[in-house]
């Protein structure tokens, strides 16, 4: 048994971690399964699926700042014609999707881990999926 989930984001922002964590728990809710895995997979390549912090704003912050100085968005030495190699590079690092295990109907976090939308190529309209399957 296994459930397909498809939404919609809105990001305003060049470059975000919008907090999904809610919308795969609703998402688990109403697949009915208590035992298996929820992948969330971001089909977009200039942005991706991470799992980080949830307590302390600066950690996004800080997580958009470090990814800037490893690869700046303005370079005089990239060649891509749409100018956003760096979304690339950045949405390549971080990955396309992530796996989680349910256990109990409940999706196993840490204490302060929640589930990230990582966008850096906004502002843009988005998708990402959600894929429930009973193990």
């Amino acid at each position: 048994m296994a459930n397909i989930f498809k939404h919609s984001l809105n990001i305003d922002e060049r470059q975000t971690m919008v907090d999904i964590t809610a919308v795969v728990e609703e998402d688990l809710k109403k697949s009915g399964i208590k035992e298996g895995i929820a992948v969330v997979y971001c089909p977009h390549t200039t942005a991706g699926i991470t799992i980080n912090e949830n307590a302390d704003p600066d950690v996004v912050r800080d997580t958009i700042y470090g990814f800037e100085k490893a690869y700046p968005t303005i370079d005089k030495n990239y060649r891509h014609f749409e100018g956003n190699s760096h979304a690339h590079m950045k949405s390549s690092t971080m990955g396309a999707s992530q796996t989680l295990i349910i256990t109990e109907g409940k999706l196993i976090l840490g204490t302060w881990q929640d589930i990230y939308f990582c966008e850096f190529d906004g502002p843009r309209h988005r998708t990402f999926y959600v894929k429930i399957a009973q193990c």
